[in-house]
């Protein structure tokens, strides 16, 4: 199954910002994802619950999130992964999270008895 990719205006924003070289490095990385999303990254965990993250060049990550029912990635950010440093692709999507830039409801299945 192959995922269309959406990447959001602010993710769009932080990669434009990046190097030419790693750049290019990014986009590439992004394509690769649309082929199986969740085999290729980890699950975050905590604040970041629902979210995914794959190594893209050297330090830097992406962070995005897989809806399976409408077969889609959503490319939230991108990044260098320093941390303990404020400009850390982490604290950012926390931030941005926090701020409402990134609206995130991760749907879950209802128990069943």
């Amino acid at each position: 199954m192959v995922y269309k990719i959406f990447v959001t205006p602010t993710a769009q924003e932080m990669i434009k910002q990046l190097q030419t070289d790693i750049r290019e490095q990014i986009k590439y990385r992004i394509g690769e994802l649309s082929g199986d999303p969740e085999k290729q990254g980890k699950h975050l965990q905590g604040e970041l619950a629902g979210f995914m993250s794959v190594h893209a060049a050297g330090r830097y990550r992406i962070i995005y999130h897989v809806d399976r029912e409408q077969v889609v990635l959503i490319i939230v950010g991108a990044g260098v992964r320093k941390e303990g440093n404020k400009r850390d692709i982490y604290s950012l999507t926390k931030k941005l999270i926090h701020s409402g830039l990134i609206e995130m409801k991760v749907r879950r299945k209802p128990k069943t008895k």
